[in-house]
Formats: structure tokens, C-alpha cells, sequence
């Protein structure tokens, strides 16, 4: 908002307001807001963005909207890689949060060579990890956020079973009566358009599938509507290299998980369907929520104004 103040000086003050719900919905649609700054959904991302663009009575700037969208995260790990290297760090970036962050790994590419015997580190890594409340020192996979997420997340395991054969689930047992649990979940899959291996669940479902080679793995990791982080496994340097230039996403990690970026260090955001706007914690960011201007004065006047009395 423009507002005046000081001695009969116009300068701009900003407000910052918080929104959720209905009141995020006012908040978009307000002549009175000059940027929104969204992380969430697609869907309403999407819907933010199109009800941003539309002038209404009493606006006089057009609005800027920053969003961050989501993802659907994937992981290659070729013939090459350290497998036991590449178990510890994919356990933690598909069911760490128990899947609930936008940089999780919810699809995971291996190359043949090495399927089978990744498969079987996998089997037993999810089998090993420990569900419990947060609360539990030893936790490894927490409850979801909450009822709704639990529902959706055990709507697409529902379709998992049609969709793909299950590597492993682990069963939450007694623990769906203590909270919001669902079990930490595996599928291999053959089609790469199905639901599972294309919309983002936000949640511990990982979609696993198998290709010939490293060129494939890289259209298949492309493969999405989404551009937000993706890994590479990998102790071949061409691999590395092809990667770093075709791996359509904003934030790509070689040899380590892909979730828990350090503002500063890797700053965070996406293009194609996961966002719009400069990288959080980046050099660009802070612009994002400033205004340029540009003064010109033509210093060959002749003569000048005497000083004002304040000014002396």
C-alpha cells in the first residue's frame, strides 16, 4: 500500500499480512495488495495467479505474485553408483517427514544393471525404519500433517496396487489408532504417465522404475509437469556432466539427498509447474519485493535555489 508520511514526504510503507483460507482468498483479491507470495498447492497456486491477474475496482498497480508449488521429485541411480551410499540418502528423501516436503524423492530410476540389487537394499531399508509419534527420540517416519492428507495419501495407495507391484509396505499397525500414520511404501511401476509416477502425493509413496540406460533415465526424470529438485547417484563423471545440463529442475543434488537446503548455500525454488519467481535465499529474491526507479537530473543548470532556513 502507498501511504504518506513524515514532513509532507510520499514514501511507500509496507504491511505484511498473513493469509489462510477465506482470508487468503480476500487478502489475493484485494485492490489494496500489491504482491502475494504463495508456497502450497498447484492447484491453488494456479488459481492464485489467474485471480492476481484480474484489475479490479480501485487497483492501481498490477500485483506480483512469487509461488512455490510443489513437485514430483526424482532420483536416478545408475550402474556406477554406491549403493549402499545411495539407500541411506533416498530412505531419508522419500520417508523423512514422512514424505510431506515439497523436495521429497517420490520417483525413483534405476538403471537395470543395478535394479535388482538395489531393490533388495530397498526391501529391507523401508522394512527397517522406525514409525513413531514425533515425539519418539528413535522416530524415522512421523504421522502425516493431518485426517485429510492420511485420506489422500491412503487414496493413492489404493491405487498403487492397480497401478504397480509393491516392493515393500509397512504395515503401521497400532500406531493408525495413535495419530495420523499411514505405512512407508514402495511400487514398481512400468508405465511412467501413470497417477502415481505423475501427481504429487505428499506423502511416504515412492513410485520405483526401471530403465536401460542413463539417457533414459534422464527423459523419464523429465518426464513431469514439475521442475522442483531431483538427485543423481552416479561415480561416472560423463553421467555427471549430461546431468548437470539436462536435469530439468531448480535445485539438483549428485551423490546426497535432495531434501534440506541451506539458505545461502543452495537457494531453493523451481520453474515449469513448481513455481514462479527467484530462488529462495538467493541473490535475486530479495528484488523480487522492490521497486526500480531512476532519477536523472541535468547538473548543468545555471545558478541554484538558496538554502531553505531547515536546510541551513
Amino acid at each position: 500500500m502507498k501511504l504518506p508520511y513524515g514532513s509532507g514526504v510520499n514514501r511507500w510503507q509496507h504491511k505484511n499480512v498473513p493469509g489462510y483460507g477465506d482470508a487468503g482468498e480476500a487478502i489475493v483479491e484485494s485492490p489494496k495488495v500489491q504482491m502475494i507470495v504463495f508456497t502450497g498447492s498447484r492447484e491453488v497456486g494456479s488459481q492464485i495467479i489467474q485471480s492476481a491477474s484480474m484489475l479490479r475496482p480501485g487497483q492501481r498497480f498490477i500485483k506480483r505474485t512469487v509461488t512455490e508449488m510443489g513437485g514430483k521429485n526424482a532420483i536416478i541411480v545408475d550402474s556406477s553408483a554406491d549403493l549402499d551410499h545411495a539407500l541411506r540418502d533416498i530412505l531419508y528423501s522419500v520417508y523423512g517427514y514422512s514424505g510431506q516436503k515439497c523436495s521429497a524423492c517420490s520417483r525413483l530410476i534405476v538403471l537395470a544393471d543395478v535394479y535388482d540389487a538395489f531393490i533388495d537394499r530397498l526391501k529391507e531399508g523401508i522394512a527397517s525404519l522406525k514409525i513413531a509419534p514425533a515425539t519418539d527420540p528413535a522416530c524415522e517416519v512421523n504421522p502425516v500433517i493431518d485426517k485429510n492428507a492420511r485420506a489422500k495419501i491412503e487414496g493413492y495407495l489404493e491405487e498403487a496396487y492397480k497401478e504397480g507391484n509393491p516392493i515393500q509396505v509397512q504395515e503401521v499397525g497400532s500406531l493408525s489408532e495413535q495419530g495420523h500414520f499411514v505405512p512407508p511404501a514402495a511400487f514398481e511401476v512400468e508405465d511412467p504417465d501413470c497417477r502415481i509416477a505423475q501427481e504429487e502425493i505428499f506423502g511416504p509413496l515412492v513410485a520405483v522404475i526401471k530403465v536401460a540406460d542413463f539417457d533414459r533415465a534422464l527423459e523419464l526424470a523429465n518426464h513431469t509437469e514439475y521442475g522442483l529438485t531431483g538427485g543423481v547417484f552416479s561415480r561416472t563423471p560423463s553421467h555427471l556432466s549430461k546431468a548437470r545440463i539436462a536435469f530439468q529442475c531448480g535445485n539438483l543434488y549428485f551423490n546426497r539427498g535432495i531434501t534440506g537446503s541451506i539458505v545461502g548455500r543452495q537457494p531453493f525454488g523451481g520453474f515449469k509447474m513448481s513455481g514462479v519467481g527467484s530462488k529462495t535465499g538467493g541473490p535475486d529474491y530479495l528484488k523480487q519485493f522492490m521497486v526500480s526507479r531512476t532519477v536523472t537530473d541535468n547538473l548543468m543548470r545555471q545558478g541554484a535555489a538558496p538554502l531553505s532556513a531547515e536546510e541551513a
